[in-house]
């Protein structure tokens, strides 16, 4: 072979081996380019919010999406507008999907089936969004009030002056579940609603409506209390007041930690606790929007820009703890919240307003550290 043939077959070779490694390095770059989701959060002034996010962040970072997801987060407010325009933004800067916390079950439509058009897969978690395209992860809200209102009816004897503080106005949580809890009440003639408050799920701001209400009666004055959140705070201030733990008046509300602790027997030996974020033995139904349902959006929306089939309606199952079925969890491990734990140590948990229903076997991605502080299982 002569020497300008030697020199046209390395070109040639040099040539096929740089072709191959271009070819390499761009299928390389495509296998890990990510999907660019966004979190969209509208109401954010409450414990529950904030847990929920940190569970979101957290399934983006487990071992099984970081190499899939690039998650951003946008927080809107209690304001339609501001998260119509946000999500407009979303679409125009390539999102392929958004999880979504609605402040308005139809205030998005539009928005969100513009979305759709361009491809962006939107799934919407606790909050409900009607737009037929969206996908949506929620408990059952009409139930959750139904249930918590009998419990009340039940408890009271069908008899008594009741308060009831609601949460966030405009959200479909916050509308079916107050829907469900009057149409129970009002089956019950001798059941008074004689106070209402607006809480919008904040332990703080039940405490301030709740010394509004106070301000023109006693805790004397009333029989039982309905809470779409605040049962600890107002356990907190019966004690404030001076009643006894006996005398804590019957309260269905939130799956607050706190209320939880309240609810275990007065003699249960607890770490860290000290009044009132001690057992009490208070009469409560306690329930909850489960902080997972984000989490389990974000997962979802990747099956699906995966190509995998997702269903447009995920109904969760409604956690419901009451005095007969509260259990401690020691460590807050994987395997005691399996076997049915559902309450946390305040020496773990040191806000009583943080959510306990973490747990489903849907998202091993996320436990205990993930609601707390947004770390993932690993």
């Amino acid at each position: 072979m002569g020497i300008g043939s030697k020199v046209r077959r390395f070109a040639l070779l040099a040539g096929m081996a740089a072709s191959a490694l271009c070819a390499g390095t761009a299928a390389q770059a495509q296998a890990q380019e990510k999907f660019k989701i966004f979190l969209s959060m509208s109401f954010i002034g409450n414990d529950w919010q904030a847990e929920a996010a940190n569970m979101v962040k957290a399934m983006a970072a487990h071992p099984s999406m970081a190499d899939k997801v690039d998650l951003q987060v946008q927080v809107a407010g209690p304001n339609a507008q501001r998260q119509i325009q946000q999500i407009n933004a979303m679409v125009q800067a390539g999102a392929d999907a958004i999880v979504i916390f609605p402040i308005s079950p139809t205030a998005l439509n539009q928005v969100v089936k513009n979305a759709c058009d361009k491809g962006v897969k939107v799934f919407a978690y606790d909050a409900e969004i009607t737009e037929p395209c969206a996908y949506n992860i929620h408990i059952d809200q009409l139930e959750a009030g139904r249930v918590t209102a009998e419990w009340l009816v039940e408890k009271l004897g069908g008899k008594g002056n009741i308060i009831t503080v609601t949460g966030v106005p405009g959200t479909s949580v916050d509308e079916q579940r107050t829907k469900a809890a009057m149409e129970v009440f009002a089956k019950h003639p001798d059941i008074k609603v004689v106070g209402e408050a607006v809480g919008m799920w904040s332990q703080a701001v039940a405490r301030t409506e709740l010394s509004k209400l106070l301000s023109t009666r006693t805790w004397d004055d009333i029989d039982g209390l309905w809470m779409q959140a605040g049962c600890y705070t107002a356990n907190a201030m019966q004690l404030e007041a001076g009643k006894t733990p006996d005398q804590i008046l019957p309260c269905a509300g939130e799956g607050s930690n706190g209320g939880r602790i309240q609810m275990l027997p007065a003699d249960t030996e607890v770490e860290g606790a000290a009044s009132p974020y001690a057992p009490l033995g208070a009469p409560r139904i306690s329930y909850a929007s489960p902080p997972y349902s984000g989490a389990l959006a974000l997962k979802l929306a990747v099956q699906a820009l995966e190509g995998k089939e997702v269903p447009k309606l995920t109904v969760l199952p409604l956690p419901i703890v009451t005095n007969e079925t509260v259990k401690l969890c020691q460590e807050g491990t994987w395997a005691e919240m399996k076997a049915g734990c559902n309450v946390f140590q305040p020496s773990l948990v040191s806000n009583p307003g943080w959510f306990a229903s973490i747990f489903s076997e849907e998202t091993p991605e996320v436990g205990f550290n993930a609601a707390l502080v947004g770390q993932p299982e690993m």
